[in-house]
């Protein structure tokens, strides 16, 4: 059997992963910071799945935390064989509304954690001719909206140069791009939903499901919906000037609240 570790693994897209490989039959190590949510996950998990779930208890904002997830993924003894980075949030504010401790924070887990959990289970996955690394990041990668896409468009930037530098290894990258799902990620933050439109909403176990297939195919990007497939391929053929004023319209209309 195989082992996947998931990071923010305890609610929304995370969940989702980890319901849907524990189905598969994968072994999982679950990674978030709730002690409590995480025991509850995996003896739930292991009791309908016969699988093995360990857990690890890590703030990946922190340096302690993504060391700890580091150690786990380079364990050449128990080896990690899919490494999801799930582990996000948003603020919310407009750039200069946000803290500098907030902004830094978000870095600390999109960008410095991705690279470094990425590179210790890809060091080890080479070695073995295998693996694959999926990393969440947003459709809002694709479009100049504040810190948040920002840190989005380097997880895409990132996964597909790190996939093509390891190109023939075995060892397969894919960035994941979803749109608006429901998951505990707005309320977290404290931005308001209603006034989304139903269409835009995905339902992350369909998500999931549709990212498991497009790494299986060998895609270094995946965009798991029609709909948020047609907005990109407009917003690439949008002059980049025009897009800011429509991406700030955009934000305010259906952004934090």
């Amino acid at each position: 059997m195989t082992t996947a570790l998931i990071t923010g693994s305890t609610a929304g897209i995370g969940a989702a992963f980890a319901r849907r490989l524990a189905a598969q039959g994968h072994n999982l190590v679950l990674v978030a910071r709730d002690t409590k949510r995480l025991g509850e996950q995996a003896t739930e998990l292991h009791d309908r799945h016969g699988i093995e779930a360990d857990v690890l208890a890590a703030d990946l904002s922190t340096e302690e935390g993504i060391a700890a997830v580091e150690q786990r993924l380079g364990d050449r003894t128990h080896p990690v064989d899919l490494l999801v980075n799930n582990a996000g949030f948003g603020n919310k504010g407009r750039y200069l509304e946000v803290s500098m401790a907030d902004e830094l924070t978000m870095l600390k887990v999109h960008i410095e954690a991705v690279l470094r959990l990425t590179s210790a289970a890809t060091e080890s996955m080479r070695s073995r001719g295998r693996g694959g690394v999926i990393n969440v990041a947003s459709v809002a990668a694709f479009v100049p909206r504040g810190t948040y896409g920002a840190s989005k468009a380097w997880v895409v930037q990132f996964t597909q140069g790190a996939a093509r530098d390891l190109g023939g290894s075995g060892v397969r990258l894919m960035a994941l791009c979803p749109g608006f799902v429901r998951t505990e990620f707005h309320q977290r933050a404290g931005m308001g939903t209603d006034n989304i439109p139903g269409w835009m909403w995905l339902d992350a176990d369909k998500l999931v499901a549709t990212a498991l297939a497009d790494l299986a195919r060998g895609k270094t990007v995946s965009i798991p919906d029609p709909r948020y497939k047609a907005l990109m391929g407009v917003v690439k053929l949008t002059p980049r000037g025009l897009l800011g004023g429509v991406s700030s319209r955009t934000g305010r209309k259906y952004g934090p609240q």
